[in-house]
């Protein structure tokens, strides 16, 4: 239906844009004639008006016959004027049954009008029962908006009372006394833990007291004679129980590290002390001082002197130097020393195990225990076990202190020295006194490196306080040390060789001493290096050096002086490389020394059996070097005898220079290494003399024929080397 007015609108727009001639000649819908039709208002479409625009009408005619009825009317074929006018019938037709329906209905629609009525009187009714609705919550928000603000006042209220409340059943609780603590103080033995308990208690309320005062409180003036009264009861019992704990400790036989570390439960004593009558608390602490430094000074003067009785009898003196001469007897320096202990002053042995990590802290020892089984030991051994029970125990009394007299730092020091100082003064007089008399270097140092291993092991128990002592035993050994070490570079360096007496080749008892007492000193110092002993160590070795050639050079011929050097030089080498590290100063210092001896020493054994042959090549590459080797031309009868000489005596020669050295180097094996080392040179030597007589100026010579093969002569020397 609707599409059927919409085609019909459309075509009577379409007829009415047909054309203007045609327009004129049809009936109006009046049915009038052509003269007495009025004009219709055609608005736009009005051909006639000068507004008319042909272009706007060209847009609405191509617009309408795109229009999807149009275009299947014209495809159709369909009069446009008749289809107009069956449309316009169809829609009053349309119209008619319409009418006819609402005619019909017209029951239906009063009565919905009389229900549309009703429901607008009710709505009207709701309308004026929600304005009162709405302004009763008007009135309910205002009222919850009050009860809110009363609500928030009232918290207030309550949060004040309650924080009231609380601070004053604090003061009420700190004030109040309860019986349970009135008996604990009054009557429970200190030992018992509730006695604690309630000292603790009573501490805290005596604080509170006097913090409550301090504030002007007026309910303290109520509790305060019963808190004074049993604060005296409390400080009473307190004294009266460490006094007694500290009296223990003078009882003879008395381990006094025992009740010591009883004390240590109860040190809250001494902080109640602290806190509430500090008198007693400085009475208590300077009787402990007193006993303690009584206790300590005994017990090290008798340990100290029990402890001396298990020294060596026979110790250094200012006499037993590397070199002493004595009143007769010259040749006693060639000779084992008379001195009765006298290796051990020079030489390490055992004795660097006392710095070993096992020995350092190994149990003191017990003076009575080594003298009923007669053992002796050395003064670093005792010294360590003085020194290592004076560790621990300034060790174990300085957290002692510390814990229980509640003191740090200068305070902690302080109170430390006041117990442990007169004990450490006098270990230092007696140190100070033995040194004097003390001339064994090695002894000395290795208590330098027992004192530097202790220094360290009190600083990781976090223990300073020993650190003024450490240095002031390290100020006493190091200057005698050094002493010492000075002494016995000046005997050497004074040393006459004439005074000697007899001379022998073998390792003189001056550089063996040398070598080992350096090595024990090397050895030592590699775990601290010091460089003041490297260079005392660097002195002493020059003046050995030049001892040993002062000593060479009282031999007549130079090949004896090889042999003192080389001997002396391999003994010291292999004593040093015993203890010292390889790649050390010394090492490598002798080293060289002897590398050029033996160098030395090789030639000068080679010299008398081939003396001639090593002139000859020496000359002969000389001449050759130039390029004047028509020179050797004239040396045939010289290369003949040299030949025939060789060859006839150098196995004899061989043997007797084996032997020689054999018999001159008291090593054997760098006697081997000798031999080994001319042999060598002997084969390389013969090798050369090949090379010179194959020269074009000797090649011909007859006694060629007479040389002896390379190859046969390397094995021939391979007999003559000695297997160790």
């Amino acid at each position: 239906m609707a599409a059927a007015a919409t085609m019909a609108a459309a075509a009577r727009e379409l007829l009415l844009r047909a054309g203007t001639s045609d327009m004129e000649e049809e009936e109006g819908p009046l049915g009038g004639g052509p003269g007495l039709q009025e004009p219709l208002p055609l608005g736009e479409l009005d051909i006639s008006s000068d507004e008319f625009i042909l272009d706007e009408v060209d847009v609405h005619i191509q617009a309408n016959l795109e229009d999807e009825l149009v275009k299947e009317a014209l495809k159709t074929g369909v009069d446009l004027r008749h289809y107009s006018k069956q449309v316009e019938l169809e829609l009053q037709q349309i119209e008619q049954k319409s009418i006819r329906d609402y005619i019909q209905e017209s029951e239906n629609i009063a009565s919905l009008h009389n229900q549309i009525t009703a429901c607008d009187a009710v709505l009207e009714r709701m309308e004026q029962m929600l304005g009162a609705f709405q302004s009763d919550l008007s009135s309910i928000s205002s009222e919850i908006r009050t009860l809110q603000e009363q609500s928030g006042a009232m918290n207030i209220r309550l949060r004040n009372r309650q924080a009231v409340r609380g601070k004053l059943g604090e003061l009420v609780d700190g004030l109040i006394v309860p019986s349970a603590l009135i008996m604990a103080i009054l009557e429970a033995p200190v030992t018992e833990p509730r006695f604690l308990e309630q000292l603790q208690e009573l501490d805290a309320k005596a604080a509170a007291v006097r913090e409550q005062e301090a504030r002007g409180t007026a309910a303290c003036a109520d509790v305060r004679g019963i808190l004074d009264r049993l604060r005296v009861k409390a400080v009473t019992k307190i004294r009266e129980f460490i006094l007694q704990k500290i009296y223990s400790f003078r009882k003879p036989m008395t381990n006094y590290q025992i009740p010591q570390t009883a004390l240590l439960k109860y040190r809250f004593f001494y902080q109640f002390l602290l806190g509430n009558e500090r008198a007693t608390a400085k009475e208590i602490r300077d009787e402990y001082v007193e006993t303690l430094s009584k206790i300590y000074l005994s017990y090290y003067r008798s340990y100290l002197g029990r402890l001396m009785k298990v020294q060596y009898e026979e110790v250094a003196e200012k006499d037993d130097l590397m070199v002493v001469f004595p009143d007769s007897d010259p040749l006693r320096f060639f000779s084992k020393p008379s001195l009765r202990s006298r290796n051990t002053i020079f030489t390490l042995g055992t004795r660097g195990s006392v710095i070993s990590p096992t020995e350092l802290e190994a149990p003191i020892l017990v003076p009575h225990t080594a003298q009923r089984g007669e053992q002796r030991y050395p003064f670093e051994a005792l010294f360590r076990s003085q020194h290592y029970a004076l560790l621990d125990n300034s060790c174990r009394e300085y957290l002692f202190i510390c814990e229980f007299f509640v003191v740090s730092g200068s305070a902690a020091h302080d109170l430390f020295h006041a117990v442990m100082g007169r004990t450490l003064g006098m270990t230092l007089k007696h140190l100070e006194s033995y040194l004097t008399d003390c001339y064994d270097a090695i002894a000395v140092f290795l208590c330098i490196h027992i004192v530097l291993r202790f220094r360290n092991i009190a600083a990781k128990r976090d223990v300073p306080a020993l650190d003024r002592y450490w240095e002031q035993v390290l100020a006493l050994l190091w200057p005698r040390f050094e002493l010492i070490l000075e002494m016995n570079v000046q005997s050497v360096r004074s040393t006459d060789p004439q005074r000697l007496g007899g001379l022998d080749t073998r390792p003189h008892y001056i550089t063996r001493r040398y070598a080992e007492f350096s090595s024990a000193l090397v050895s030592i110092n590699q775990t601290v290096p010091n460089e003041r002993t490297m260079q005392l160590l660097g002195q002493l070795q020059v003046e050995v050096e030049n001892f040993v050639l002062r000593v060479a050079a009282e031999f007549s011929s130079r090949k004896e002086q090889l042999v003192f050097l080389i001997n002396n030089y391999d003994m010291m080498l292999g004593v040093l490389m015993e203890r010292a590290a390889d790649d050390s100063k010394e090492v490598e210092s002798f080293q060289q020394l002897l590398n050029a001896r033996t160098q030395e020493f090789i030639e000068e054994l080679l010299s008398p059996p081939f003396g001639g042959l090593v002139a000859f090549v020496k000359e002969a590459e000389a001449l050759i070097e130039r390029g004047q080797a028509e020179r050797l031309r004239g040396e045939e009868a010289r290369v003949t005898q040299l030949i025939r000489g060789f060859g006839s005596s150098w196995k004899s020669s061989v043997e007797s220079l084996s032997q020689d050295v054999m018999r001159s180097f008291t090593n054997f094996r760098n006697g081997t290494s000798i031999i080994q080392g001319a042999l060598t040179q002997l084969i390389q030597l013969y090798h050369r003399f090949h090379r010179v007589l194959s020269q074009p100026q000797l090649r011909a010579l007859p006694a060629r024929a007479e040389l002896i093969n390379i190859h046969h002569l390397m094995v021939e020397l391979k007999k003559h080397k000695p297997n160790f």
